[in-house]
């Protein structure tokens, strides 16, 4: 009897064992399949509005946006703008097709939708267009646990128009913009664009995001040689970007005849994208009223708005000419021939 107790008692010592081992390398496993799949994030859905043909800098956050595999574009829409050629939706519509296709060789993309050609005429108004009904649908399989992104690099009509068609989408999108000099508001382009359209937005709940205008100089500028060195070696892409760099540069930054390269000019509106990838630092402050001169007025509100106050360049670079070699690697994209117009102040 007692040599059966004692076996019994090794036997249970020994079950009790590898239990315990088993348990261990269950946990363990577990462990690891969370750690991977913690790494294994989502791509983040975005919708891009753009005023692409305005100047240089939309064309390079629509190379990075549709190359970035962190991102899941669902569309790209024009927006107007007026140093765009009227209809200006329109117009930017067709410049958007050149970039896509063209520029970047794609064949296969994302929808690209036509904008509105004019602003609001008063921030409770809007105005339809295929990019309003585009946003609204693609909203509708969104929530407040898994929000749509919005990026706003231009004026921002058919999502203020989306909003107040259906205000009950502020529950389904955020909207990352590309806005005003600084926290204090002020005149800046894609605001004074369409002022009524940010209004209306400032005045809804929607999630709201501000690139301001002096953080993008502080981090997004570039000299004359910094462009060319950026972009130099980087294929048919780099070589687009720097030509249109260039001509731009000549046009508009500085007097042909001065012989001073010294001033540089800023690629505005990746600081938008730059937020999305995690690339930013931002601070919440009390969600201001926006008057019809672009000056902001303080209200007692419970609501905020998410001022990005830096952008971590060095990052935000490397990481766009790496995806550009990349694409280029795998689909051949074929350098400009003559003839071909600049994407910006197209007709």
């Amino acid at each position: 009897m007692r040599l059966n107790h004692e076996r019994c008692t090794a036997i249970e010592s020994v079950t009790r064992s590898l239990c315990l081992s088993l348990g261990c390398l269950v946990i363990l496993f577990g462990s690891v399949v969370t750690s991977f799949g913690a790494e294994a994030n989502p791509r983040v859905p975005v919708v891009l509005s753009t005023d692409v043909g305005n100047e240089i800098d939309d064309q390079w956050a629509i190379v990075y946006l549709l190359l970035q595999p962190k991102f899941e574009v669902l569309g790209v829409m024009s927006a107007h703008a007026p140093t765009i050629t009227a209809p200006a939706g329109k117009t930017s519509h067709r410049i958007l097709i050149d970039v896509v296709e063209n520029r970047m060789g794609m064949r296969r993309h994302p929808p690209l939708i036509e904008g509105g050609s004019w602003p609001l005429v008063n921030s409770v108004t809007a105005r339809r267009s295929p990019a309003v009904d585009f946003l609204s649908k693609t909203s509708a399989g969104f929530s407040k646990e898994k929000r749509l992104t919005v990026l706003i690099i231009g004026a921002a009509t058919d999502v203020a128009s989306a909003i107040l068609i259906d205000p009950s989408i502020v529950d389904r999108i955020r909207i990352v913009q590309m806005g005003f000099t600084n926290e204090q508001g002020g005149e800046e382009f894609n605001i004074a664009n369409d002022v009524h359209a940010v209004q209306a937005i400032l005045n809804s709940n929607v999630p709201l995001v501000i690139g301001p205008g002096d953080v993008c100089r502080a981090s997004l500028s570039l000299t004359f040689e910094q462009a060319r060195k950026l972009l130099d070696q980087h294929g048919a892409i780099g070589s687009w970007l720097w030509e249109e760099w260039q001509a731009w540069y000549f046009r508009v930054v500085k007097p042909m005849r001065v012989n001073d390269f010294s001033k540089s000019w800023v690629i505005w509106d990746n600081i938008a994208l730059a937020y999305v990838l995690g690339m930013t630092t931002q601070h919440n402050s009390a969600r201001p009223r926006l008057r019809d001169d672009m000056k902001f007025e303080n209200v007692q509100t419970d609501r905020e708005v998410t001022w990005i106050t830096d952008v971590d360049e060095d990052r935000l670079w490397a990481d766009f000419l790496k995806l550009v070699d990349e694409y280029q690697r795998k689909h051949p994209v074929r350098k400009r021939v003559n003839g071909n117009r600049l994407t910006f102040g197209m007709p």
